[in-house]
């Protein structure tokens, strides 16, 4: 494939742009590789400016499930541009997404609309601390919760450990409050709660983690979290900014059965535009101020644009119930690229929820970070780069999750396992 058009284009960005990027995953850094600028998107496709044409398994990194440019969609974003961009004071449009969002979790009874995922979790960490009167989170180690100062921390050794910046630019007392712990290790958080008692506001966790590649919790962890969060007076947050409405209506939560206290929401939930949510029990969320006293603003929170796209997305999800059509589809995927990668003799594992996965290049089981990071990277370098010209877009890092929207077909899925089969690993 020519990509004349998309190396120009980064060499002119990176004049005004840092890196030529605005998030740092697009650099394409981390599977060698020069990053593709895309024209336009329709359906499964992403079309780049050289005319090249990709079936996309990002899908905008997991938002995009309807498919890109979903035309009922853009009919009603349409008509709320029509009216307008952005008010700043209230729309009845704010009052119907909520009410989807409420009616399709057990556990949320309020909402609050927000810009992002970050903005989201940004929101639920200081309303579990003020709503607690306690300074400490728990966070699980390989999960991200957004760049916000005190959730940008990595792991020392052992099971767990007081949080260090992995950032330059976060001071050590913001990160000091945050403590860490293995994904899928109930007994680590046990051994926290015990060892600062009193002290824990919360536990935020990806319910499914998609930040260190897709890995599901065991059947046990997120019961036994809930219940140390109750014992222990501390509030649960799901981060289901990926897996919200995503591997289910009611995202993860509705599928293994755990009613978490708050709940955070992204892109999704605006048909891929820049929005989030914080939801939970009424008691929890009447803390915000204006009703309370714990203070959060936006002035383009509950955007008409964003938040017309997320009724139309939401609308479609609930009538069209295509959960059980993506989770097949996904497993005859996943299933086709096990079976071609053993012919070859490659070393893997693919873990799946529903319609997101990630395929490891690992002859270990990755249940958490530890196991993630044995995978061989150059590998999926050379993977991604060999799929990429065979007209196949894939996240350009082996610790991302891949998706599948309700536009794929099988014939997307017979020509992208023929890529497979061609594959020089």
């Amino acid at each position: 494939m020519q990509n004349r058009k998309s190396a120009q284009l980064f060499k002119k960005a990176q004049k005004v742009i840092p890196g030529g990027v605005n998030s740092p995953v697009r650099a394409f850094k981390s599977v060698d590789a020069k990053p593709i600028f895309i024209q336009k998107a329709k359906g499964p496709f992403l079309y780049d400016e050289d005319g090249n044409r990709y079936i996309d398994y990002c899908l905008s990194w997991g938002p995009m499930i309807l498919g890109h440019a979903n035309k009922d969609v853009l009919a009603d974003v349409k008509t709320a541009m029509s009216r307008g961009t952005s008010y700043g004071i209230p729309t009845g449009l704010e009052t119907q997404l909520a009410e989807r969002v409420v009616s399709a979790f057990d556990s949320i009874d309020k909402v609050r609309l927000v810009s992002s995922g970050t903005e989201a979790v940004m929101t639920a960490i200081r309303l579990a601390r003020g709503a607690t009167g306690r300074d400490k989170v728990i966070k699980f180690v390989g999960c991200y919760h957004g760049h916000v100062d005190h959730m940008l921390v990595s792991a020392g050794s052992g099971l767990m450990t007081l949080g260090a910046p992995s950032s330059p630019g976060v001071p050590n007392d913001f990160a000091k409050n945050t403590l860490l712990a293995p994904y899928n290790d109930a007994q680590a958080v046990q051994q926290l709660f015990k060892k600062y008692a009193g002290q824990i506001a919360a536990v935020i966790v990806e319910p499914v983690a998609g930040n260190m590649g897709t890995v599901p919790p065991h059947p046990s962890f997120l019961k036994k979290i809930r219940s140390l969060c109750t014992t222990n007076k501390s509030l649960l947050i799901f981060d289901e900014v990926i897996s919200g409405f995503r591997v289910a209506y009611g995202g993860a939560q509705t599928l293994y059965k755990i009613k978490p206290d708050l709940t955070t929401l992204g892109k999704i939930i605006g048909g891929g535009f820049p929005i989030g949510a914080v939801g939970g029990k009424a008691s929890i969320m009447n803390k915000l101020s204006p009703e309370g006293t714990i203070y959060q603003a936006g002035t383009l929170s509950g955007n008409p644009v964003c938040v017309a796209a997320g009724i139309a997305t939401l609308k479609q999800l609930k009538t069209s119930k295509p959960y059980r059509q993506l989770d097949k589809l996904t497993g005859t995927l996943c299933d086709g690229i096990s079976e071609r990668l053993n012919a070859k003799g490659v070393a893997h594992r693919i873990n799946r929820l529903g319609s997101m996965f990630t395929l490891f290049f690992t002859d270990t089981d990755v249940t958490g970070y530890e196991s993630a990071a044995k995978s061989d990277t150059k590998r999926y370098g050379k993977y991604f780069r060999q799929m990429l010209e065979m007209g196949i877009y894939l996240p350009p890092s082996q610790f991302e999750a891949n998706f599948i929207s309700t536009t794929h077909t099988q014939r997307h899925i017979e020509q992208t396992l023929g890529a497979i089969e061609k594959l020089r690993l």
